[in-house]
Parts: C-alpha cells; sequence; structure tokens
C-alpha cells in the first residue's frame, strides 16, 4: 500500500520514495504525493528522478491493490527497478490549477443546490451536471455568486465522520453518479466555510477559496429532460 502524501498535505510538491514494484503498467512507490485519478479528478504528472535516471510521470491511478498508486511513465521510459531510491516531483502548476477548480465545483454545487448527476475536474476548467427539472440557469447570475464566495476568502478544512454518520445523514452526499467510498471506518468530508458546503470527498483542494481566483460560467447546456451541464473555467 502506498502512502498518500497528498491526502495529509495537498501543497507538498514531491517527495524522496523507494520503488516497490515497476513494470509495463507503471511504477509503485512507498508514498507519493501523485494523486491518483479518481472522484472526477485527474491523475497529477510530473517528473520521477533518481540516481542516473529520470522518467516523466504522464499520469497516476489506482492500483489493483486497495491503496496502490501507479505512476504511469511516458512510452518508452524505462523505469527504476524495485528498490531504488526516487523523487517524485509534481507538475506543481497544473496541480494547482486542479486543486483551485475542484474547490470551485464545490463552490458551484452550493450555488446550485440540486443533486449531481455527474462532473469533472478539468486543468482550469469544469463541469457539473445538475437534476434540475424545467430550470432557466443564468449564467450571469450564477458566475456572481461564485466569485462572491470566492472573495469572501472562506476556508477550505477536512472532516471524518464514521461510516454509520454518513449512512444517517444521506444528505450529505450531493453525487448521484459517484458514492462516497465506505468500508473503511470513516469518510472524509470537505467544509468550506461554516455553512457554505459540507460533502464528502477525497480530492486535493486549496486552504481558502480566495485562492481560486476569479471565475466565470463557460455555458450551460442541457443534456436531457432534467439534466443540465454547468461548465466554469478559471480566467
Amino acid at each position: 500500500m502506498t502512502e498518500h502524501l497528498y491526502g495529509g498535505d495537498a501543497y507538498a510538491q514531491s517527495c524522496g520514495a523507494v520503488v516497490t514494484a515497476a513494470g509495463a503498467a507503471g511504477v509503485e512507490l512507498d508514498r507519493t504525493v501523485f494523486y491518483p485519478r479518481g472522484g472526477g479528478q485527474p491523475g497529477d504528472t510530473g517528473r520521477l528522478t533518481w540516481s542516473g535516471g529520470g522518467a516523466e510521470i504522464v499520469d497516476a491511478i489506482k492500483g489493483e491493490t486497495a491503496g496502490s498508486v501507479i505512476h504511469v511513465l511516458a512510452d518508452g521510459a524505462t523505469p527504476p527497478p524495485p528498490g531504488e531510491s526516487v523523487t517524485a516531483t509534481l507538475d506543481w502548476d497544473r496541480r494547482y490549477r486542479l486543486m483551485r477548480m475542484h474547490t470551485c465545483l464545490h463552490l458551484l454545487s452550493a450555488v446550485l443546490d440540486y443533486p449531481v448527476t455527474g462532473g469533472q475536474v478539468g486543468d482550469g476548467k469544469g463541469r457539473l451536471d445538475f437534476d434540475i427539472p424545467e430550470a432557466i440557469l443564468d449564467k450571469e447570475e450564477i458566475t456572481a455568486k461564485l466569485n462572491e464566495l470566492i472573495k469572501a476568502d472562506h476556508g477550505v478544512e477536512e472532516e471524518w465522520i464514521t461510516d454509520a454518520e454518513l449512512a444517517a445523514q444521506p444528505e450529505l452526499v450531493k453525487t448521484m453518479s459517484v458514492k462516497p467510498p465506505v468500508g473503511a471506518g470513516r469518510v472524509r468530508l470537505l467544509r468550506i466555510g461554516a455553512d457554505v458546503d459540507l460533502q464528502p470527498c477525497g480530492g486535493t483542494h486549496v486552504r481558502r477559496t480566495g485562492e481560486i481566483g476569479a471565475v466565470r460560467v463557460r455555458k450551460i447546456e442541457k443534456k436531457g429532460r432534467q439534466n443540465r451541464r454547468v461548465s466554469i473555467e478559471l480566467v
């Protein structure tokens, strides 16, 4: 199992580690700052270096073993052997944009208090799909409300509750398509401000909403009788 350093400190940009496995799929480390693709957030990219070698990391994905992270190397790269000491370094600019956008999507779900049917965090952009019957949404109004919450510079913190506590509060789960992982005994919640938003999430986020910067709604699309897609971007 890989130690997930990004879980305790999303701002950690690099770490020393030891290779525990290497093959065609990629490289596994005993610890990592790389977030593996999941929950609508892309996997991190960056670079792996070791004595006498180096390789670009083009993706990070979850391994077959629970908790493992596979660092996918660029085509043709020769991986370091098991037991090798390495340094894993993020493409920090990209990761930080993902953190800003992921946090902003939480704000979007607070502005539009409807069930979320899907979503995707992108590099500088993102979207959420909402179950909204015959709703007329205004891009300028949503943009203004998002930027108001961002400028208020609310704190962003994690909390933990037990599986049983989550089961007793189903209203905390906004996403209809992705359910929070249970079975480990506890679930991570992300809280924004005192009462702006609270929901389960395992992704990486900024510490304060002010870090997101200005955003705008790019477009609103009708994807079904009751499905509206709201796409936003950093500006």
